[in-house]
């Protein structure tokens, strides 16, 4: 069923951060979900890609997994579902993870986990300021694309009502989808009120209230409320959601306070008559004119650079806002976007900025025209092009683009190429914010979408060309497989290939691996449990064990051994890194049915006795008892030989592995 593939998408990411314990609170956006990570050193940002459907993970104040419009609310829910909780409230102390056999592969990686969290981004003010923003806006988006795509509908139809091309009927039908429209953004200030009271920590009603008083309810002419610096009668909106927003962090800070100062028997009444005569007062004389006054300098210096540079401007523009969205910077320009449609109607800055996207869409597909061969980044490219191409370009950049390098600064060329594009044309705007890429066209102001599709072209060419002549690294196109497996060209008969496993000219540097016990040689593929079939943590092989001794499959260095027992890793002298994991779900059984003769760092040999297992007793618990050897670095193997399903016994030789190490 459809949400059983959500739900094991949701559990395959719980698996990978540490399970929903580690989880403070889950939102989703547009594409990604956004989740308040308790310990960060629990995350495992090399599993969690290869979970099914995950297209990037992003880690700063947030992680923040890509997995595309239209699956993310589905998963999102799926996965508070699971926990019992609402979106964006906080998670139980004692939420349990979902499965140990996804789960015991998270521990597995500890050392490269450490690494990942060495690497996070340093905590600065302007990132906290940012992603308060960031997290105000996002409940709003779906409202922002639903209302704006209905005032565009309006906005056609009124101009065919106007040609004559419609009857006259028609105009109260246009009335209403209007008045739809307005719905949102009538009152806008009042919904980023209350989002940024939740945000802040204050009352959400509270801060929908100071949001209304930018309106100046019940100021009806001739009375007025004069600007204490003007002296002029204050404009309804004034200030707008740049003021609201600063408005409510005072309204947050001054509710805490009065919490703290006011007695428990009295709190209910006085803290928030205080808290919002104080605020309301100093929002309406000071904040109010302050912020429009901001406000206006904002969105008139904006309209005059775009004006003056021209096409300068819009490349620049164009050039610059990947890198934003790669920093998250880009969501400080949502409350710019909506100041300037409510000064002039409509935002200069969106399709312009658009054309980012665009450049990403050429550089895909430069990339799967050059790149043909490597099936695991052709599928990629060909689940992150349809929404790339509708505007949605974060799986782009984070699935294909940010982790290959050159891409993404070629398909930062072609967004400045399509900036520069609808610079040089002018007096091109959207008038609401959104979508942008092709979805951007039916919500371009003043008749002007034809200079947009333009601007849009020139970024797909600019990308593409930049791309194709001089972004495709080397390394994007040697052939793999669709699961990022490397295919080496084997120069061997095939027939006898399917009958033994090929044995290459013998290498020192070779890594030639044995069984670790004795029984049945099995597929990845024919093991019951997702990770480990469909190679999420890496490739390798398993075996369903005849008897209970576990030798080590290769040479190499114990790294980390389980509390629980039930699995090790290890690396070679080749660079390999190892998971041996004996049995499926057995973390559950405490260690009890094993037994381990070896100590983390301890060097061994290949068929040296690591373990023993009790495989009546594991068998007695319910537990499968399939060991599964995974290499959960493929990105460092370049072959490895095949083999067959067969009766085998502990110490004989498997498979042997080529690494890029190797001459």
């Amino acid at each position: 069923m459809a949400q059983d593939k959500y739900q094991t998408m949701g559990d395959g990411i719980y698996a990978h951060i540490g399970g929903p314990q580690n989880v403070a609170k889950l939102i989703h956006c547009m594409t990604r979900v956004r989740l308040t990570i308790k310990d960060e050193a629990k995350v495992d940002q090399a599993a969690l890609k290869k979970v099914p459907g995950v297209l990037g993970v992003v880690q700063e104040e947030t992680l923040q997994v890509i997995v595309g419009p239209g699956t993310v609310n589905k998963v999102a829910q799926a996965m508070v579902d699971r926990v019992g909780v609402a979106l964006g409230d906080p998670f139980p102390a004692n939420t349990q993870p979902p499965a140990e056999s996804n789960q015991s592969a998270v521990e597995a990686k500890a050392a490269e986990v450490r690494a990942a969290h060495k690497a996070k981004l340093k905590q600065t003010w302007w990132r906290a300021a940012l992603k308060h923003i960031s997290a105000i806006f996002i409940p709003l988006i779906p409202a922002f694309v639903g209302a704006g795509l209905i005032s565009g509908v309006a906005g056609i139809l009124a101009n065919l009502l106007t040609a004559g091309d419609l009857p006259t009927s028609w105009a109260s039908f246009i009335t209403v989808l209007k008045v739809i429209n307005g719905g949102l953004f009538t009152f806008l200030n009042i919904y980023v009120g209350i989002n940024a009271a939740t945000e802040f920590g204050a009352t959400a009603g509270l801060g929908g209230i100071i949001g209304g008083l930018v309106y100046l309810p019940g100021v009806v002419a001739p009375i007025t409320i004069n600007n204490v610096f003007t002296h002029q009668p204050l404009s309804p909106g004034q200030g707008g959601i740049i003021g609201v927003i600063f408005a409510v962090w005072l309204l947050a800070v001054v509710e805490k306070r009065l919490h703290r100062l006011i007695p428990d028997a009295i709190d209910i009444i006085f803290t928030p008559m205080l808290s919002l005569l104080s605020i309301g007062l100093l929002t309406i004389f000071f904040i109010m004119p302050l912020a429009g006054w901001v406000s206006s300098s904002l969105v008139g210096t904006i309209n005059w650079t775009l004006q003056v540079g021209g096409a300068f401007s819009g490349a620049i523009l164009g050039l610059a806002f990947l890198p934003m969205v790669m920093l998250g910077l880009h969501q400080i320009l949502t409350p710019i976007h909506l100041e300037m449609i409510k000064s002039i109607g409509y935002t200069g800055l969106l399709p312009i900025l658009a054309m980012a996207g665009g450049g990403q869409v050429g550089a895909a597909l430069a990339l799967w025209i050059k790149c043909r061969q490597n099936q695991q980044l052709v599928r990629l490219i060909k689940g992150a092009l349809p929404v790339g191409i509708l505007g949605v370009g974060e799986p782009l950049i984070y699935g294909v683009s940010l982790p290959l390098g050159r891409p993404f600064v070629t398909a930062c060329i072609g967004g400045g190429i399509g900036g520069a594009v609808i610079g040089m044309i002018g007096h091109i705007g959207a008038i609401t914010i959104g979508p942008s890429g092709a979805a951007l066209i039916p919500l371009i102001a003043n008749h002007q979408w034809l200079g947009y599709v333009f601007g849009l072209l020139a970024s797909y060419a600019g990308g593409f060309l930049a791309t194709y002549f001089f972004g495709v690294p080397e390394s994007a196109m040697v052939p793999t497989s669709a699961d990022g497996t490397i295919i080496e060209p084997l120069a061997v008969n095939t027939a006898a290939v399917s009958e033994t496993p090929f044995t290459r000219a013998t290498s020192p540097d070779a890594t030639q691996f044995v069984a670790p016990a004795a029984g049945q040689l099995q597929a990845l593929s024919e093991v019951p449990d997702d990770v480990f079939s469909q190679k999420m943590v890496g490739d390798g092989f398993a075996i369903v064990p005849s008897h209970g001794t576990v030798v080590a499959p290769v040479d190499g260095t114990i790294v980390s051994i389980m509390p629980t027992k039930h699995a090790w890793t290890m690396t070679t002298s080749t660079g390999l890194e190892i998971l041996v994991h004996m049995g499926l779900d057995t973390v559950a059984l405490n260690g009890d049915p094993f037994t381990v003769h070896v100590t983390e760092n301890e060097t061994v040999k290949a068929g040296q006795q690591i373990a023993e297992m009790d495989l009546p007793a594991i068998k007695t618990a319910g537990k499968s008892t399939t060991i599964i050897t995974v290499i959960t670095n493929m990105t460092h193997v370049t072959a490895m030989t095949s083999f067959t399903d067969q009766s085998i016994t502990a110490g004989e030789d498997v498979l042997r592995v080529t690494s890029q190490s190797e001459s």
